[in-house]
């Protein structure tokens, strides 16, 4: 009796293990309104992307933070100014520094490789709300690396006039552990 008991309990678990990944894939493919959406383009993704968080490395110790979030719709393919999010980054050393926070104006990816820009909404570095700056990103998993518009200047409140996407090489190496960068290639139709 104890072995029918077990073998109707595993079939019994298996039909609603069944059911339950039928009624899954019905919603996924647009079965239901919440999936409507979904069944009218279910392999579109956004045109581009670039998220994450990371540190870099400075043997002085220097603790600069860079913080992703900008997105490029598929809509919007054709114009990579219609890209829409933030970025953040801070440098302290010492007790000493600043952060900033800036709207995405402008978003390209190639490859592993992204470049964005944005203006400074809010900071507490003297100078700096209202200048566009630009970062690049390499996404090489655990040892990305990053560059900015003020490279040759040293202070983003200095950067005069940057057009959308520009940003220097990618050249800063991310602390190790920290790198987790994610690039979404931008595929226009050329």
């Amino acid at each position: 009796m104890k072995r029918r008991t077990k073998i109707a309990v595993v079939s019994l678990t298996a039909a609603l293990l069944i059911t339950a990944g039928s009624a899954g894939a019905a919603v996924a493919s647009g079965g239901g309104a919440a999936g409507t959406a979904v069944a009218a383009h279910p392999h579109q993704r956004e045109a581009a992307a670039l998220t994450g968080t990371a540190k870099l490395y400075r043997s002085a110790g220097d603790d600069i933070t860079f913080s992703f979030d900008a997105h490029l719709a598929a809509a919007d393919t054709k114009d990579p100014t219609k890209a829409t999010g933030t970025f953040r980054f801070s440098h302290y050393l010492n007790g000493r520094g600043a952060w900033a926070e800036a709207s995405v104006d402008c978003l390209l990816t190639g490859g592993k490789v992204a470049v964005v820009s944005g203006v400074i909404t809010d900071s507490d570095l003297p100078g700096a709300k209202g200048t566009r700056v630009g970062v690049s990103v390499h996404d090489l998993g655990r040892h990305d690396r990053l560059g900015y518009s003020w490279a040759a200047v040293g202070n983003p409140a200095d950067v005069k006039d940057l057009p959308k996407c520009v940003a220097s090489a990618p050249f800063e190496k991310v602390k190790p552990g920290t790198g987790d960068f994610h690039v979404v290639p931008w595929h226009p139709a050329l």
